[in-house]
């Protein structure tokens, strides 16, 4: 099975796995992926994720965060797709839900939360936000 947007396959395997409150999803393992990953692990919106070796690609086990049946995450959205390509300045990286959500940035410096990016100075490609 080939993938146009490897992101968006991430985003909704995420999201329909805390539709249905499931502990854990698999999600197919890349650099980019697991750098994403990585930034949700920091900020609080997963517990955590292993890579699991099945062949050549790998999947990640991504073992999502609830708080009293509630999930981490409320909403995650893909912003910069194939068909529209979304850049931001290093002066206009934007504030999801003013600082409480997070938004991933792809920068020359590597893929980056909002607020790494603002430190850094730096912009680039916005890949989904995360609140």
């Amino acid at each position: 099975m080939s993938l146009n947007d490897p992101i968006s396959n991430l985003l909704t395997i995420i999201r329909n796995g805390i539709r249905v409150k499931k502990q854990t999803v698999d999600v197919p393992a890349s650099k980019l992926a697991g750098r994403i990953l990585e930034i949700f692990k920091g900020d609080g919106y997963i517990e955590d994720f292993r890579l699991m070796q099945d062949g050549a690609q790998g999947t990640y086990k991504v073992y999502l965060k609830y708080e009293k049946k509630i999930s981490s995450i409320i909403g995650i959205k893909r912003i910069s797709r194939p068909g529209l390509r979304v850049y931001a300045k290093n002066d206009k990286v934007p504030r999801v839900l003013n600082g409480l959500g997070t938004a991933i940035i792809s920068s020359s410096k590597g893929v980056v939360s909002d607020r790494e990016a603002r430190k850094m100075k730096v912009g680039g490609e916005i890949l989904c936000y995360i609140w």
